[in-house]
């Protein structure tokens, strides 16, 4: 069975940091485009970064400069580093892994800035 698992979210003030983690199952983390998803009340889920498994990486504009997202396939997880946190960066942090033609979404991890 395939399982992806956020961790890492939390309270911190605007202007802080803080590193989500994403651990998926061995069998389909090498294979897998890894992704980093966020969604605010009454908002629809967005992108937030994306990393391939040749270590490609896009951003959404949001983010760019203040967020890093990279991959560690001995250790089967992906990371999402936030720096420079705004309030609007308030949202639950969903993982998601594509391989092939299948998609695998983590529970989510709620991150909350204060401003």
């Amino acid at each position: 069975q395939v399982q992806v698992a956020e961790s890492g979210g939390g309270l911190v003030q605007a202007g802080g940091s803080l590193r989500l983690s994403c651990a998926a199952s061995r069998m389909i983390f090498s294979l897998s485009a890894m992704g980093w998803y966020r969604q605010a009340p009454g908002k629809q889920r967005e992108l937030v970064a994306r990393i391939t498994s040749g270590g490609s990486t896009n951003y959404d504009d949001s983010v760019k400069g203040r967020f890093t997202i990279s991959r560690d396939n001995a250790k089967n997880t992906v990371y999402l580093q936030m720096n420079s946190l705004k309030p609007e960066d308030t949202a639950v942090y969903y993982c998601k892994a594509d391989v092939r033609n299948s998609q695998f979404w983590g529970q989510g991890t709620q991150v909350t800035v204060s401003s």
